[in-house]
């Protein structure tokens, strides 16, 4: 098996070669692509130094089986069927594709056989915010369908990439000196401060982040219920947080949700109030599972359940979800 990286370079992309090596992905090749920038360098995976090809035009797909793309909607857009062409599955990481209806659109733990239905061969990771919720929400419809979900989300500066990182941690080390912060990525200053829009405006004053976390739990879910969203940055460097209110057609218990949380593939439970003991970043950056805590009854919605969730962006809210992805695919003979 040939599995190809493209946009190795990027944050994402640098994530892939981690997880792929981690998980010990089954495959006899890794190549790996880039722009024209990016093209000559090297990385090191397992032992081995990968040197990155030029993204092009051409034949280079023809035996690759699998390839985990990350390169910005404009590169997935233009490459999609050079990529497929030949019959390799594109896992998608950018935004390219995720309202196409013949792009099924993919959190494992929650909809795996809708990888079934891939016309175009490609298959679509969703945003990170939307991932990690959907894996919590997932229990919670098994025992009582959702009707509604309110989340206000607090997002990590690396959410905006390899430059949103460094952009917070200057401002930071300028803010110490006394320096006026440099603002490039973000619209205001990060750094002792918190910036509640993600992405553009539409015209019902949601921004385009909160209203794709409606649009995508809707798709992977297969549910009318609907999701109002607040997104927020705030700065941390790494690991989205989020506060989740869920109504249920019938009332739910917390001992109940506690241990649907617990019994769930990709969940990590940390509960204990008592203790001072809930999912933090600090904490969770770089770990695979989604983790929930502060699991309570909603004191304003007899059918309601509120909880706090929190996830490494970068690993299950990009890069691990599509490994994840390619492991199901060859686990049930879709890659041979």
């Amino acid at each position: 098996m040939r599995v190809a990286i493209v946009g190795v370079s990027g944050a994402v992309g640098q994530e892939f070669l981690k997880v792929l090596a981690e998980r010990n992905f089954p495959m006899d090749e890794l190549v790996i692509f880039g722009s024209a920038r990016s093209a000559g360098r090297t990385y090191e995976f397992k032992g081995k130094q990968l040197t990155v090809k030029e993204l092009k035009h051409g034949d280079d797909f023809k035996d690759i089986d699998i390839a985990l793309t990350s390169a910005g909607a404009g590169i997935s857009k233009e490459y999609a069927e050079t990529i497929t062409k030949h019959g390799a599955i594109m896992i998608d990481n950018s935004s390219a594709f995720r309202y196409d209806d013949d792009v099924p659109l993919v959190v494992p733990e929650v909809n795996a056989e809708d990888c079934l239905n891939r016309p175009r061969n490609i298959i679509a990771n969703p945003n990170c915010s939307t991932i990690q919720m959907v894996v919590a929400l997932k229990p919670i419809e098994d025992l009582s369908p959702i009707k509604s979900i309110h989340v206000a989300t607090y997002q990590a500066a690396s959410g905006a990439g390899a430059q949103g990182i460094a952009e917070l941690e200057n401002q930071v080390k300028e803010v110490a000196s006394g320096e006026e912060p440099t603002i490039s990525k973000f619209p205001y200053q990060l750094a002792m401060n918190i910036i509640p829009q993600i992405d553009v405006f539409l015209e019902n004053d949601y921004t385009k982040e909160e209203m794709k976390m409606n649009w995508e739990t809707k798709k992977i879910m297969h549910t009318e219920a609907e999701v109002s969203a607040t997104c927020v940055r705030i700065p941390v460097a790494r690991a989205h947080s989020e506060a989740i209110w869920v109504e249920t057609e019938k009332p739910l218990s917390v001992e109940e949700v506690k241990a649907a949380f617990e019994k769930f593939e990709g969940l990590t439970v940390v509960d204990n109030p008592a203790e001072k003991q809930y999912p933090m970043p600090l904490f969770v950056s770089g770990k695979d599972d989604v983790y929930v805590g502060r699991i309570r009854k909603d004191v304003a919605n007899p059918n309601g359940i509120t909880f706090w969730c929190v996830g490494d962006q970068i690993k299950k809210g990009a890069a691990l979800n599509a490994v994840q992805i390619a492991e199901w695919l060859v686990a049930n003979g879709e890659v041979k």
